[in-house]
């Protein structure tokens, strides 16, 4: 999947949940509207998806409020004091949490500004035709 086409997908579901992607584009690019086709393509090939992605506005829209969240909370080690007086490390495992939150978005970037490809991470939510032929 090329990024153009992924950018497609992930304004699509943003727009079904109400996101302006013109109103947007022209007020925070500055740029003149042709097309969406060729405002995608703007961002794409010039890296301003980066702009789309970090957007209060666009993550706002693309998770909606009150949605179920599936999170991992990574393994934590710690030290404390033990029954017996000593100093003990205690190690809790990873585990998956499900939640829904009017403010999912709020985590989701947080995350995202921690990935290391963010396409890569916000890939994760969408749902693809390649998605279900492997899962069958």
């Amino acid at each position: 999947m090329t990024r153009f086409e992924l950018l497609q997908l992930l304004l699509g579901q943003a727009r079904t949940n109400g996101f302006q992607f013109r109103k947007w584009y022209v007020g925070k690019l500055g740029l003149p509207w042709v097309d969406s086709q060729k405002a995608i393509e703007t961002l794409s090939v010039e890296r301003r998806y980066y702009a789309l992605l970090f957007s209060h506005e666009f993550a706002s829209h693309f998770w909606k409020a009150g949605e179920l969240m599936t999170f991992e909370v990574p393994t934590q080690m710690f030290k404390r004091r033990m029954a017996d007086g000593s100093i003990g490390t205690v190690t809790r495992k990873a585990y998956t949490r499900r939640s829904a939150r009017d403010d999912a978005w709020r985590y989701h970037l947080r995350e995202l500004a921690m990935a290391e490809e963010p396409l890569r991470y916000m890939r994760r939510y969408l749902r693809v035709e390649d998605d279900l032929t492997e899962e069958e």
